[in-house]
């Protein structure tokens, strides 16, 4: 009896990695053509949908780009490295990617107050993709991230369809995505902050692969938070804005740490104070946890469009919160 309940138990039991493989083939069908009908050559096409399989695997032109999310107890069993042999396997089946050309990354937990960026590798996986009509550089080999946040791309195309003759300021802007949306949409003029000289000479690189380097678009290397409300008695105001911080950040660059949960009442009315009447603020954040402080937006106009920001492609509906913001 316990033999043919053993046996009846293996002949019911999926085998996980099929499971893995079909679930990518599903998502290669359902994404493939749609991308290219949006213009897309980096997409998503494995969001965790496994909860067995904890891994994000994005489509960079001819490359493959896995994020892996290891829980502890398949890394304390070791089990977790035959996982992502399976994975890569399927990987190079499905998606006919060779193994020299899929980028693996591991996304540790790390505990709050700790940043998730910093240098993983060096190696040379830095290739142009496209989007929606604009070119991208993305570094698919020494961060984590690879500098495009493709989550952000519905908004990318609300700024795009917005810009035309504003004013318009992009903080804690990463490689200049936005800026690169804006420019293309016809803004007046551009200003991009960011601390780091790295991202900020990469939104550069960004603008000139489009075509878009010119005096009007203005870089400056400065602590994001700081530099707006320094800027508030000065004369400059904006009609759009930009405003994607990091959940937590710290360095030797700024004074103390920022903490978006703890940090954004004071960010949000230093930026209110620099928007043109009318002036637009698109406000997003990963915190998930994130709770607006409704002083921090009074007399302002919300509309929180988190729903409409997240792209098709990533099903894991919680990636980020968004809102838009009019000034009265």
């Amino acid at each position: 009896m316990a033999d043919s309940e053993g046996n009846h138990d293996t002949q019911e039991a999926p085998d996980p990695a099929g499971m893995f493989a079909n679930r990518l083939r599903k998502g290669v069908k359902r994404f493939r053509k749609w991308a290219r009908a949006q213009g897309l050559t980096a997409w998503r096409v494995y969001d965790r949908d496994i909860p067995e399989y904890p891994y994000a695997v994005d489509v960079y032109g001819d490359c493959a780009h896995v994020v892996e999310y290891p829980r502890r107890r398949a890394l304390k069993s070791g089990t977790a490295e035959t996982q992502r042999e399976e994975v890569l396997a399927a990987v190079t089946e499905v998606l006919g990617v060779p193994p020299e050309r899929i980028f693996v990354k591991t996304h540790t937990p790390q505990p709050w107050g700790r940043s998730q960026y910093g240098r993983v590798g060096q190696g040379s996986g830095r290739i142009v993709v496209e989007e929606q009509g604009l070119k991208f550089w993305v570094n698919l080999g020494d961060y984590l991230d690879t500098g495009l946040f493709m989550d952000h791309r519905n908004t990318r195309a609300r700024v795009r369809s917005e810009a035309k003759g504003k004013r318009f300021l992009n903080l804690f802007a990463y490689t200049g995505a936005f800026t690169v949306y804006a420019a293309a949409g016809g803004a007046a003029r551009t200003t991009t902050v960011d601390l780091s000289n790295t991202y900020l000479d990469w939104a550069e690189d960004n603008l000139d692969l489009n075509g878009l380097a010119d005096a009007r678009h203005v870089l400056i290397r400065a602590d994001a938070k700081a530099w707006v409300e320094a800027q508030a008695e000065g004369p400059d105001r904006y009609d759009l804005v930009v405003c994607d911080p990091p959940s937590f950040s710290t360095s030797k660059k700024m004074t103390g740490s920022f903490n978006v949960q703890r940090d954004h009442p004071r960010l949000l009315a230093a930026i209110r104070a620099l928007l043109a009447p009318g002036g637009i603020l698109y406000f997003s954040t990963n915190f998930l946890g994130f709770e607006l402080t409704e002083s921090a937006t009074r007399g302002m106009d919300v509309e929180e469009i988190t729903p409409g920001s997240i792209p098709e492609d990533f099903q894991r509906k919680e990636i980020h919160r968004c809102w838009r913001m009019v000034a009265p």
